[in-house]
């Protein structure tokens, strides 16, 4: 990858999560339209993608972020308020920002094609046709008295303090030749003419200037402009420019939106946002050097005292500066411990660990075998070894998953809108973490059971109202860990799903039988079976039967599970379960016949004899009570075929697993205990196998199949202790 290539990668990235940050301060706006660090950060994003932007020639990016970075510096000058129309319309500048950065990225040679174009003049429009224009000021606020003494105020001007030296004449300087030109520049309120070193009677040499001036100046030039006045006169005249009051918060704006790439120094800082420039820096810098020298001890006085004994800066803007130094330097300090990673690295790496895995439970085998004992030690250390590696590895592809959550906060918005409703979204568990891989395979289906929530589940203010419910609808997002596993929970405090309508429209569609015998779990179920949907009328965002059964489709493949909880009249909480990792896990192997397979260990709750005591069989029905709980159970070794079920079985066990709240039984011929499994996936050829996820080498090389026990727990339910159908006709090697 060239150096290009590479630039405009981290651009992109950069970029990205600038947007994403963008996004969520202007949503956190709608709730809080004067939170002024949020306005300042929206400045700062919106300037930073268009600086970045410049780097790489984007004009088309350039241009049309200028335009919003305007706006967004007059909302934080507060020249201009901040609104629901005015959120509406920068969160579809943000959108416009992403299309464009990814035209340039894909097409760096191709012109901006028109659609692009317009888009971007109308969003300008909507922009811009807004401002305030109407704002004056009066002179009169401003409007000093020309004195011969006293103080000058400097809160709405420019203070110049002009102290000639003695040779100024000789070296044919005019002063008032610079306060004549000054006038080009603004507007000269008051002189005040001083001085202090004139000698008296004889003393006086008329060829000495001893002239000494203080200027409140009005102009809307910056420093450098008003210093480069007097270039001609820096040699024979000590020159001060103390900023107007007025330009604090301007300045401050500017120090806030300065890159925090790296620790700049105090002096680069203020002349980068105009409040000094370069030769107030180097004359202080000359102060400071002489009083090393002429101390000749310890370190001097701080940059910026020497700056404000100079009055050429405020002390609160030198505050400024260094808190904004510190805060740049803690911020670095941090990033310090973390790099970027290409994921493809970081998968490879994660595949060499499940090598190394493989590898390990081949060398146990082959000391066990042997009766290597002393490599035994060795082995078991080194065991340990690979145990630490596997979890840190897996560690570094965890993120968490709040930025996931966050991105609906838009998704609530713009659909509550469309639909005419208030909805209210609130996150929790924001900081729980799971693999990367999951996490990005989630999103569609989340996306869809919250469109799901506001269109089916909220109902309008007015029918809240009406049975005495608040006119705001809420829907939560929450996530935490629970036995290895993430569950998320989408819940909304709407009409609740609706059994009797679900029922009927099933028996409509053919999906059930008039003599069912369905509980009431099993109803609400039905809402994942395909075609089916409460809606009398389709629209834009649901009501065609599509989508659910895809959403349990897609968890399913992730080797999670999806449960309802809904209470008619009261809202419906919709649980996801997934695992932590796709990667490897921890396994419980089992075998029947001569296979084996695979357990998650988080769903194994425990393991008895099947003839055991505290157990009761039905061979007939297919339930076990266990201590007075009646749970299903699946002989493993009659489901896959492997062997002919009779009545005289060697000694079995009963695996005994739960998926979320239900539970039912394995029963096994062999408990082969924990074992680090390595996650592999199965061929297209096997990809249907019901009630497998996928496979594992196992230190002989022979193959375990990893075990779906969801889906195998379903099958328990349903009495379906027969052979599967892909494996009627051989077994599994």
């Amino acid at each position: 990858m060239s150096e290009l290539d590479a630039a405009l990668t981290v651009f992109a990235q950069e970029a990205e999560e600038l947007l994403t940050d963008m996004e969520d301060a202007l949503l956190s706006l709608e709730t809080k339209p004067d939170d002024s660090e949020t306005i300042n950060s929206l400045f700062r994003a919106m300037h930073t993608i268009k600086g970045s932007s410049g780097l790489f020639g984007f004009s088309a990016v350039v241009g049309f972020t200028h335009e919003a970075e305007s706006v967004l510096d007059k909302v934080r000058n507060g020249e201009r308020s901040i609104d629901a129309e005015l959120i509406s319309v920068l969160l579809d500048s943000k959108d416009h920002t992403a299309k464009l950065i990814e035209h340039c990225l894909t097409q760096q040679e191709a012109p901006i094609p028109a659609s692009l174009a317009a888009e971007s003049e109308r969003l300008i429009r909507q922009l811009t046709g807004r401002q305030t224009t109407d704002l004056q000021q009066s002179d009169d606020s401003v409007q000093l008295e020309i004195e011969g003494g006293g103080e000058i105020s400097v809160d709405d001007n420019w203070l110049i303090s002009l102290e000639f030296q003695k040779d100024a004449f000789r070296n044919g300087m005019d002063p008032l030749s610079f306060i004549r030109y000054l006038r080009t520049l603004g507007e000269i309120k008051q002189i005040l003419t001083m001085a202090p070193e004139l000698p008296a009677g004889d003393d006086m040499d008329p060829e000495n200037c001893y002239l000494h001036f203080k200027i409140a100046f009005q102009s809307d030039a910056n420093k450098q402009t008003i210093e480069a006045v007097f270039d001609f006169a820096s040699d024979d005249c000590d020159i001060k420019i103390l900023p107007p009051n007025s330009k604090f918060e301007e300045y401050v704006n500017l120090l806030n939106a300065q890159d925090d790439n790296h620790v700049k120094r105090l002096g680069d800082m203020l002349v980068q946002v105009g409040a000094l420039t370069q030769n107030d820096v180097d004359h202080a810098l000359q102060s400071q050097q002489a009083i090393v020298e002429s101390e000749n001890q310890g370190p001097s006085k701080p940059l910026g005292e020497i700056l404000v004994e100079r009055h050429v800066v405020q002390q609160p803007l030198v505050d400024q500066a260094l808190k904004k130094q510190e805060q740049t330097k803690q911020k670095l300090a941090s990033e310090a411990n973390y790099i970027r990673v290409d994921a493809t690295k970081l998968g490879h790496l994660i595949n060499l660990v499940g090598e190394l895995v493989i590898s390990s439970a081949a060398m146990n085998l082959i000391v066990e075998r042997h009766g290597l004992s002393d490599a035994g030690d060795v082995a078991a250390s080194m065991n340990a070894l690979v145990s630490s590696i596997r979890d840190t590895a897996l560690e570094l592809r965890m993120v968490q998953i709040g930025e996931t959550f966050s991105r609906f906060k838009r998704v609530v918005r713009d659909v509550s809108k469309e639909l005419n409703k208030d909805i209210e979204l609130y996150i929790s568990g924001g900081e729980t973490e799971l693999d990367k891989t999951v996490v990005e395979k989630i999103n569609d289906p989340l996306t869809h059971l919250i469109r799901n929530a506001l269109d089916h589940g909220i109902e309008s203010p007015a029918q809240r109202l009406a049975v005495g419910k608040p006119a705001q609808g809420t829907v939560q997002l929450n996530a935490y860990h629970e036995s290895g596993h993430i569950v998320i929970q989408i819940a909304d405090d709407g009409a609740g799903l609706n059994s009797e309508k679900i029922l009927d429209k099933a028996l409509a569609n053919g999906l059930v039988k008039p003599d069912h015998d369905l509980s009431q779990q099993d109803i609400h179920n039905l809402i994942f079976a395909a075609g089916l949907s409460t809606k009398d009328q389709a629209t834009n965002l649901s009501g065609r039967g599509v989508g659910m059964d895809v959403v349990k489709k897609n968890i399913e493949a992730l080797r999670g599970s999806v449960e309802i909880d809904s209470i008619e009249g009261e809202g419906t909480t919709i649980s996801i379960r997934l695992p932590l990792t796709l990667a490897i896990i921890d396994g419980f192997m089992v075998g029947t016949g001569q296979d084996r397979y695979i357990i998650p260990l988080s769903m194994v709750d425990e393991c008895i004899e099947m003839n055991a005591n505290e157990c009761e069989i039905d061979e007939i029905q297919h339930y076990i009570n266990l201590r007075g709980q009646v749970l299903p159970y699946l002989r493993l070794g009659d489901y896959f075929h492997n062997q002919i079920a009779d009545t005289h079985r060697k000694r079995e066990s009963v695996v005994v697993v739960k998926s979320g709240q239900t539970k039912a039984g394995f029963v096994v011929d062999e408990l082969h205990g924990e074992h680090q499994t390595v996650i592999k996936p199965l061929g297209k050829v096997f990809e249907r196998l019901n009630g497998i996820t996928g496979a594992t080498v196992l230190g002989d090389g022979n193959v375990a199949l990893i075990l779906d026990v969801q889906g195998l727990i379903q099958a328990a339910i349903k009495n379906k202790s027969r052979p599967a159908p892909f494996l009627t006709s051989q077994r599994i090697q």
